[in-house]
C-alpha cells in the first residue's frame, strides 16, 4: 500500500483547497504535516477530506517533518510514500507510473530507496533541480540511476528508510534529499529517475542568471543553510570526492552571483561567510534566522 505525505508551512487558502480537491476520497492513505502557520480553518477542510494531521507545533525543518511523515505512513500500513509540497501538481498517472517503476525495479532485483519523475520548470522563471546520473550503474528501460533525487513528487520505500535511517534533522532544509540520497547508494539502494514520469518543481522564488549559470533566487537564510550543509557535507564519507569537488569549484560562484543580486550588501556577505564557517566547524541544526 502507498501512502501521499505532504508537508507544509504557511499554505495559502488556495494550495489548501487543491490539496482538498486532489486528495478528497483518495484511495491512498493522506498524511500532512504541518510544520507552521497552518490555521483553524484550513486545519478544518484538510480534516474533512480525510487528510491525517501530523505537527510538532513548530517549525521543525522539512527534514524532521519528513521524518515525521514516513514514519506516519509506515504506522498506518504503508510500504511506500509519495513525498510532495504543498504546491506539487500531481495526478494519479503520476503515482501509477511511479508505483509500476518501483515493481520493474524489484522484478529486476534492484534495491530501491526512491523512485521520482522527471522535474520541469513549474514556470518560466523557477529553476528546476539537475540529476546528475549515477556512473557505473546501468539502467533499467526508462528508468535512470541518478545521485539524488529532490524530495518532492519522490515515492520513499519504507523498508529502504529504515535501512538507510532518517533525513538529517540537523540539516533542517537544504541539502536533505542530496545527503540521504548518496547514504542510501553507500548502503547498497539505489535512487532512480522515472523518464516516463513529469512534474513541475522550482528551487527558490525566481533566477539568478549570470555568465551562462543560473542558481535560485531564495531568502538569504535558505542560501546560507545551503552553503552551510553543502560545506559540511565534504567530511561525510558516503559523499563522493568528484561531487565536493565540482562543488569547491561552483559555491563559491554561485555566492558571488547571489550577493551580486543582493546589491553587493556587506550585512549578505557576513551572513553568508558565517554560513561557510559553521560547516566547516560543524554547528548545525536550525538557522537563528529561519522563520
Amino acid at each position: 500500500m502507498l501512502a501521499i505525505g505532504l508537508t507544509l508551512f504557511h499554505p495559502s487558502r488556495d494550495q489548501v483547497d487543491d490539496i482538498v480537491r486532489r486528495y478528497a476520497g483518495s484511495r491512498h492513505p493522506v498524511l500532512a504535516f504541518d510544520n507552521g502557520g497552518l490555521g483553524p480553518v484550513n486545519r478544518m477542510k484538510l480534516e474533512a477530506a480525510g487528510v491525517r494531521l501530523l505537527s510538532a507545533g513548530s517549525n521543525v525543518g522539512i527534514a524532521a517533518a519528513l521524518n515525521g511523515v514516513v514514519e506516519a505512513a509506515a504506522r498506518v500500513g504503508a510500504d511506500g510514500v509519495l513525498l510532495l509540497d504543498q504546491d506539487a501538481q500531481v495526478g494519479p498517472e503520476m503515482i501509477g507510473a511511479l508505483a509500476d517503476a518501483r515493481t520493474r525495479l524489484r522484478a529486476e532485483n534492484r534495491p530501491c530507496a526512491v523512485i521520482g519523475p522527471v522535474p520541469g520548470r513549474a514556470n518560466a522563471e523557477a529553476k528546476p533541480p539537475r540529476f546528475r546520473r549515477r556512473p557505473r550503474q546501468a539502467a533499467v528501460g526508462t528508468l535512470v540511476p541518478v545521485e539524488f533525487l529532490a524530495t518532492s513528487g519522490s515515492l520513499v520505500d519504507v523498508a529502504a528508510f529504515r535501512a538507510v535511517g532518517p533525513f538529517r534533522a540537523d540539516y533542517f532544509i537544504d541539502g536533505v534529499e542530496l545527503e540521504w540520497c548518496f547514504r542510501a547508494w553507500d548502503v547498497g539502494y539505489g535512487c532512480w529517475m522515472a523518464q516516463d514520469a513529469a512534474i513541475g518543481h522550482r528551487v527558490g522564488g525566481g533566477t539568478i542568471r549570470a555568465l551562462g549559470i543560473e542558481t535560485p533566487r531564495q531568502p538569504l537564510f535558505r542560501m546560507a543553510t545551503y552553503l552551510r550543509n553543502s560545506v559540511y557535507g565534504w567530511r561525510l564519507r558516503h559523499i563522493p570526492l568528484p561531487w565536493k569537488l565540482r562543488q569547491v569549484a561552483y559555491l563559491p560562484v554561485q555566492t558571488l552571483l547571489y550577493w551580486r543580486d543582493s546589491g553587493y550588501r556587506p550585512a549578505v556577505l557576513r551572513r553568508l561567510a558565517g554560513a561557510v564557517l559553521d560547516g566547516l566547524r560543524g554547528r548545525l541544526g536550525r538557522p537563528f534566522d529561519a522563520p
